[in-house]
């Protein structure tokens, strides 16, 4: 959603913020001085877009709205100081990652990401979107977190190679220029978001939101490093909210909320912990009215001073000035053809053909099952995720639960303590693959206990490892390290132009070969997860 607004009057001709010949520096602080207070915490707000209509947009001053996957980042300003501006609201919409970090990670190519940040950028810039909530960084140290197949591994140094992602998304920063600060690399690129915050994924228990119990070497060597990396390539804050970095930090979807036990008992504290903690933007998607008056009269009384507001809102304005929304502000239409485009239709069937991992293949090399033969008389595809887009691709994608049967996915609706398998897959394994030779296909957002079913399995491919229920939490690395398919195993198998089609050594029918499709990210009852 871009809206416009007419201008009022004739607009001045000192007007540094609209002179794209100036520095960014010396636009943002012109645009600053020019602000009124209500506009400037209109800023620091950012709304759910069921919340955006234009009068609310326009008598609040909004800055930014969103759902869910998008966001918009606006500018509204309004007639003061004797000064006629022009009232208008800039500039796209923004998308969120559909949480795909885990089966991207598993091929270890950094390279890769960099060209999958690319495509991704040049298509959401063709909607007119300048800001992508991501890439998620967090390290997933337990595989109950319902937001596991959000990371991109349990392995630090593994997440820190991700984040050349960042470099597709934004665009290599020049050599000679002052790392930290914000760099967009033209209309084509995007401002990432890294996300969440340090230590989101080693919370007790993998209970989401729960609290993360570690010593500061365990903080500073496993959940900081891919920080350290995104500051480089992508210029947020500190990751501890000083004011060292020149990006902007925004809060999760009610965070403020949170502060307090239970959520929003004492708001106006809130309000003002978080926003002197250096929190600059703030995801309020219904409930805005309440923030910006009690920020308004923490502002007035002294409680906030001005210098932190105008912090803020400078380091909002930075990203919006170097994405180029005051001189480009509406989609690219002559990038329509990118989207959905065959090079990048092609770069996705690479990247998931990288990413799978064969887990079993037979009983031993000479008795292999896959690749299979291309002149089998008959394929049997079997199981729930066998053809269903909902299952296939998980939370995050179209909507926050996805979408087609794949309820609960997402989040703490996620969480599972017990790792198991959901029915019918059991019961699919045991009565396919005792019947016919069987290759089963994990469709997972993390790992699950499969070690029950690995005899009856002829061949297994997983985009990820699996683990056990019994040995949570277990990391490579810690000296109970003992899972059933360890960090970095991975089986090949060799070309073959042809293959029998006789009976099995075992002698069970080999008329069909099974394949199996089964979803093992799992939420306790039964229910699902991506």
């Amino acid at each position: 959603m871009v809206m416009l607004w007419g201008c009022r009057g004739a607009m001045g001709e000192d007007m540094k913020y609209k002179d794209p010949k100036q520095p960014v520096g010396v636009r943002v602080k012109d645009l600053v001085g020019r602000m009124a207070l209500e506009e400037k915490i209109g800023q620091m707000v950012q709304i759910d877009r069921i919340s955006a209509t234009p009068d609310i947009m326009k008598n609040y001053y909004i800055g930014n709205d969103f759902k869910f996957q998008y966001m918009s980042l606006i500018l509204v300003m309004k007639a003061h100081k004797g000064n006629a501006e022009c009232v208008k609201i800039v500039v796209g919409e923004c998308k969120k990652d559909n949480g795909v970090e885990l089966y991207l990670s598993s091929q270890w190519d950094p390279e890769l990401l960099r060209r999958i940040g690319d495509a991704t950028a040049i298509e959401v810039r063709a909607t007119g979107i300048p800001y992508a909530f991501a890439p998620c960084i967090a390290v997933c140290r337990d595989p109950r977190w319902g937001r596991c197949y959000e990371s991109y591994s349990e392995d630090p140094k593994v997440v820190q190679e991700m984040t050349d992602i960042i470099l597709g998304l934004q665009g290599e920063i020049p050599n000679g220029s002052r790392k930290g600060v914000p760099y967009v690399a033209g209309k084509n690129k995007v401002a990432a978001c890294a996300k969440h915050f340090v230590g989101d994924g080693g919370t007790t228990k993998g209970v989401n939101e729960n609290n993360t119990l570690t010593d500061m070497h365990g903080l500073l060597s496993i959940h900081m490093p891919a920080y350290y990396d995104s500051i480089i390539k992508e210029s947020p804050r500190s990751w501890f909210l000083t004011p060292a970095g020149m990006g902007f930090v925004i809060s999760d979807w009610q965070g403020l909320d949170r502060i307090t036990s239970p959520p929003h008992s004492n708001y106006t504290y809130s309000v003002l912990a978080g926003v002197q903690a250096g929190i600059d933007m703030i995801m309020l998607p219904y409930n805005f009215t309440e923030f910006i008056n009690d920020l308004t009269y923490l502002v007035k009384n002294n409680f906030i001073s001005m210098d932190r507001i105008d912090d803020a809102v400078e380091r909002i304005l930075l990203v919006k000035f170097n994405l180029g929304l005051f001189e480009n502000p509406l989609a690219d239409l002559s990038l329509v053809n990118e989207v959905g485009s065959e090079a990048h239709r092609n770069l996705a069937r690479e990247a998931v053909r990288k990413s799978l991992v064969l887990l079993k293949n037979g009983k031993n090399t000479n008795d292999s099952l896959l690749p299979l033969p291309k002149k089998a008389s008959r394929i049997l595809v079997a199981g729930s995720h066998a053809d269903n887009l909902g299952y296939q691709c998980g939370g995050w994608t179209i909507a926050w639960q996805g979408f087609r049967g794949n309820n609960e996915t997402s989040e703490s609706a996620g969480d599972s303590q017990t790792l198991t398998m959901v029915d019918p897959g059991p019961d699919v394994i045991n009565n396919v693959c005792g019947a016919v030779k069987c290759v089963v296909i994990v469709v997972s957002g993390r790992p699950i206990v499969i070690e029950p079913y690995i005899s009856t399995i002829g061949a297994l491919v997983a985009a990820w490892l699996p683990g056990s229920e019994d040995q949570l939490p277990m990391n490579v690395g810690d000296s109970h390290y003992d899972p059933l398919f360890p960090f970095g195993f991975g089986l090949t198998t060799k070309t073959m132009v042809a293959r029998s089609v006789s009976a099995g050594v075992d002698r069970r029918p080999y008329v069909s070969i099974v394949m199996i499709f089964l979803f093992v990210g799992l939420f306790f009852q039964g229910k699902v997860l991506a």
